[in-house]
């Protein structure tokens, strides 16, 4: 992916661009652009020049990508700071994320330790995907989640740990294909809200079984 196709990406993703110029000035483009590089010379075995790019790259952007991350075409990071992108992670195509978003690993292990993330997919502000985890496509990861266990395609998740809340085709609030295009982190369901409104349900279920029980009794009697 060239320079061309970064400056594509942004112009579709992000409203506030009012000229082409100011795509240098967005930290998502010299991150990617820096770890592209940085990605060639790790798979080279460059492993010192790999990291000094990256490390460059952070103190440039605020955004931490490893050179060993893998990151497909279309992917923006918003605003960016505080993003950070493990070794063994896996980006699919068309990807947003939001600033303070962690794709980590949960320990010391060997090997895939680091998420998996797939096409279409939006990841909100402030969330952690953590883990070995598959995150499936057209997903929609609410702001400030805790991703912790695989992800099926076509589904919002939010919460910590996140749950789903939703499954659909395309973006549940937008007239678009999918939830990246959406750019929609927040006006998703709140799952503890939803549990307590079937547990209210519920009570007023009972409370009137309950009450057709006394005045069935109170006749008898």
């Amino acid at each position: 992916m060239g320079i061309k196709s970064e400056i594509k990406t942004i112009k579709k993703k992000d409203a506030a661009l009012h000229s082409t110029i100011e795509v240098i000035l967005y930290p998502s483009f010299w991150a990617l652009l820096n770890h592209r590089i940085a990605h060639k010379l790790y798979i080279k075995k460059m492993f010192f020049a790999a990291r000094l790019i990256s490390q460059f790259s952070r103190w440039l952007t605020g955004i931490e990508i490893h050179p060993g991350a893998v990151i497909g075409n279309g992917v923006f990071i918003d605003h960016g700071m505080g993003v950070v992108i493990g070794e063994t992670c896996e980006i699919g195509d068309n990807v947003i994320i939001y600033q303070g978003v962690t794709l980590g690993g949960t320990g010391k292990e060997t090997g895939k330790r680091h998420p998996t993330i797939g096409n279409n997919v939006l990841i909100g502000s402030g969330s952690k995907v953590l883990g070995p985890i598959k995150i499936g496509d057209n997903v929609k990861v609410g702001a400030g989640s805790v991703v912790l266990k695989n992800v099926e395609s076509n589904c919002t998740v939010v919460g910590i740990p996140a749950r789903s809340v939703k499954r659909y085709g395309g973006c549940a609030n937008c007239d678009v294909d999918n939830p990246a295009d959406c750019l929609d982190q927040i006006r998703i369901p709140d799952p503890v809200e939803i549990e307590f409104d079937e547990l209210r349900k519920r009570v007023y279920e009972l409370e009137d079984a309950i009450a057709e029980l006394k005045a069935a009794k109170a006749k008898e009697d």
